[in-house]
């Protein structure tokens, strides 16, 4: 009887832990405010939209197609204190573009849009890119919603590797078969 007790008050004090953890996890920065240096912290991988850069990026690809997407987001991590208050550090900004497509075979089409994205993403201004690393840019090109091509091109391989090139071979660099 003894063992068994012990064995409840276990599992109950590890799901009240669970459960403040998670509270204190899901709780939201509190305006901006930042916790005191020696408040302890847990690291948590995180994005945030950038509302601002989405809606710039966007415009910017409607004009080469209106019926393409673009949204940007910065990844990092929350700093998630003890107290519930928590502080974003961006490490990167991303990009996810969308392209409907009819064919999902055309990489010689496919190269020459995302080199066209490109061009718009290296010229963003630096002061709307948050981060010390270069992130990466996410080409989906959608048949249906179970039918697409997915192509990420890491911002600083192109930089080096592939800026000028444009077509299949464009393509063929940066897509991996599933």
């Amino acid at each position: 009887m003894k063992h068994k007790r012990n064995w409840l008050i276990g599992i109950a004090l590890s799901a009240t832990a669970g459960f403040l953890a998670l509270q204190s996890v899901n709780a939201p920065t509190q305006g901006g405010e930042t916790p005191p240096a020696d408040v302890p912290c847990a690291y948590v991988w995180a994005t945030r939209d950038a509302p601002e850069l989405t809606e710039a990026l966007d415009t910017r690809v409607k004009s080469l197609d209106p019926a393409a997407s673009a949204t940007a987001y910065f990844f990092g991590e929350d700093c998630v204190h003890t107290d519930g208050l928590s502080t974003f550090d961006a490490m990167e900004t991303d990009f996810t573009i969308r392209l409907p497509v009819d064919n999902l075979t055309d990489q010689e089409s496919f190269g020459n849009w995302m080199a066209r994205v490109m061009d718009i993403i290296i010229a963003l201004p630096r002061e709307e890119i948050q981060g010390p690393r270069t992130g990466f840019v996410e080409f989906q090109f959608t048949k249906t919603d179970s039918e697409q091509v997915i192509v990420r091109v890491p911002i600083d391989k192109y930089m080096i590797e592939a800026q000028g090139e444009t077509g299949a071979d464009l393509f063929q660099l940066f897509h991996t078969q599933p």
